[in-house]
């Protein structure tokens, strides 16, 4: 099979994960966009949350042109991306118990506001233990994970539960157990993993509904402008001035 192929094949499996996502999480991605909508109007805050390659997602809507710039991003040190060393600590950072409690509670997160969380899996300590106390103080959890996970694995939390059980929403990526859409004769291992291209699209989908939701009660959503582009940065300070005592990615 020639590498072309096999690099069609990938995107082409990409292609139909999008497209169940279009089709089977629309009334959820609307309803999260409303969830949003409703804390931007409210004056409250925005995060997002991800440990390992599940931060990639969350970053992507953080400080990000054409997004809404009230979304922050949790993070808990040591979990946020490869910069690690060595990168396994990350992973066995999931596994602690308490460090998600910890990190809340020397957050600015409060009641009323809303946080993201991205978990693949969503079977490890963290991510759990991240929407149980989210949710004990008052925030309003949006999960984005692979609910095959919670049939097909077991937990690694105490309580045995996943972080879909946690959740006010879940938007479920529909990426299989595994994370990798291709396999091929004389390759032992799996390979081609999905989880980022499908999880960053539906963040993006989520904000697109969020700020859909805000024009049509009449506001004017926050986003940020490309700074390559002329007056961007005039718009952003502009923003970012508006918005500032919701913004915690600058000083």
């Amino acid at each position: 099979m020639s590498e072309s192929k096999l690099a069609g094949q990938f995107l082409d499996a990409a292609i139909g994960l999008l497209e169940r996502v279009r089709d089977e999480e629309a009334a959820h991605i609307a309803e999260a966009g409303a969830v949003i909508a409703d804390a931007v109007a409210a004056g409250n805050r925005l995060f997002a949350f991800g440990a390992g390659h599940s931060s990639l997602p969350a970053q992507d809507v953080v400080y990000r042109a054409g997004g809404l710039a009230l979304m922050n991003f949790l993070a808990v040190p040591g979990t946020v991306g490869v910069d690690v060393m060595p990168a396994t600590l990350g992973s066995a950072l999931e596994r602690v118990d308490g460090l998600a409690g910890a990190v809340l509670d020397s957050s600015p997160a409060t009641d009323g506001d809303v946080l993201v969380i991205i978990s693949l899996s969503g079977r490890n300590a963290l991510p759990v233990e991240m929407a149980m106390n989210a949710r004990a103080i008052g925030l309003k959890v949006i999960g984005v994970t692979s609910v095959a996970y919670a049939t097909e694995t077991k937990s690694r939390h105490v309580s045995g539960t996943f972080l879909k059980d946690h959740c006010d929403i879940v938007l479920d990526s529909k990426i299989a157990v595994g994370d990798a859409e291709l396999s091929l004769d004389g390759i032992d291992a799996p390979f081609a993993p999905a989880s980022t291209v499908v999880t960053s699209a539906i963040m993006q989908a989520v904000m697109a509904a969020a700020a859909g939701e805000l024009a049509a009660r009449g506001m004017e959503p926050p986003l940020l402008r490309s700074g390559n582009v002329d007056g961007g940065h005039e718009w952003n300070g502009r923003v970012l001035q508006e918005y500032g005592d919701r913004i915690f990615f600058r000083h």
